[in-house]
């Protein structure tokens, strides 16, 4: 199975985040996951990737030259694709996955987990969307997203694109139950 992971590059967040992305880096390995990432080598990304590297796992990292010339990939990560433009990384993320995991995150992490949402919307992307909510990081979002049910601004049914879970536990689960 390859998953993809949406998470922050901030290394400032409180350590509950921390703690949430090595506990489901962990899970991850264990299930024989193979991960997909933004390639960052500090913040969730760093850690994500420095559990599943010191687990045995497999870990991608995916990320536009301009980024990596500026030293932001993870040394240790080998096996990276560099992309020329943004939107060409946001495509290579949504390519040849079982399943998309969003963690907490800045303005990257939302637009990247919206434009999933849209594409998923559109059918042209089919696979489960599990948004992780560790400390009710993401509970703004659910009331967004829900009133734009409400408000029909989207249909009811778009509701089952996308599954919240509070606990990095839950999220394996979420996407083998999801409804694509």
């Amino acid at each position: 199975m390859n998953i993809c992971v949406y998470c922050a590059s901030s290394a400032q967040v409180d350590r509950v985040y921390f703690d949430a992305t090595e506990r489901l880096a962990k899970l991850f390995v264990a299930a024989g996951v193979s991960i997909v990432f933004g390639g960052g080598g500090i913040g969730l990304m760093g850690k994500l990737a420095d559990t599943v590297l010191a687990d045995g796992g497999h870990i991608k990292g995916i990320m536009p030259k301009f980024m990596n010339e500026v030293e932001w990939a993870h040394k240790q990560v080998a096996d990276f694709e560099f992309t020329d433009t943004m939107h060409e990384r946001e495509a290579r993320f949504l390519a040849d996955i079982d399943g998309l995991v969003t963690l907490p995150g800045g303005s990257g992490t939302l637009e990247e987990l919206l434009e999933a949402i849209t594409l998923k919307r559109l059918g042209q992307f089919t696979k489960p969307i599990i948004i992780l909510n560790t400390n009710g990081f993401h509970d703004p979002l659910k009331q967004r997203l829900d009133r734009c049910i409400t408000e029909k601004f989207t249909h009811e049914k778009d509701r089952q694109m996308w599954t919240f879970v509070d606990e990095p536990e839950a999220v394996l689960a979420g996407i083998q139950n999801a409804d694509d």
